[in-house]
């Protein structure tokens, strides 16, 4: 899963990085290189939270989306990927069955988006379970 990243630098600071898609998860470095490995890390231990507490794992925006907010103003972007199969627990196989059209779906829509078929069944799966549950949850 990518993510973009917006980087800032003031003269006497360290590079911090903020990941919009992702309120509260940010991240600094000495340099820009390790500021994007910190971000890196930081994404990787917020997802890892949102898995915990069975949230959904938010999709990376396009960096255009972001852009027009003033609180990035003046800042570099890029992007950083994560990704989301390996993520907290180890993983365990597993053995379903699938109609062939359905599974060439899902391998196109993975590959064309940068993930694993794995990450792709893992993030769709959680991300159903979570939004039954907050549907569960909501007042009538």
């Amino acid at each position: 899963m990518r993510y973009p990243v917006v980087i800032h630098k003031d003269r006497k600071s360290d590079y911090g990085v903020t990941v919009p898609d992702l309120p509260g998860c940010f991240s600094a470095g000495s340099t820009m290189d390790e500021a994007l490995n910190m971000a890196r890390e930081a994404i990787e231990l917020h997802l890892e939270g949102l898995i915990e507490e069975e949230l959904p794992i938010p999709d990376g925006s396009p960096i255009e989306r972001h852009k027009r907010n003033p609180d990035y103003k003046g800042g570099v972007w890029a992007v950083v990927e994560v990704e989301t199969s390996d993520l907290s627990t180890p993983a365990k196989r597993v053995n379903i069955t699938l109609p062939r059209r359905v599974l060439d779906s899902i391998d196109h829509f993975a590959a064309s988006n940068g993930e694993t078929r794995s990450g792709l069944l893992a993030k769709a799966a959680t991300n159903y379970i979570a939004s039954r549950r907050e549907k569960r949850r909501r007042p009538a």
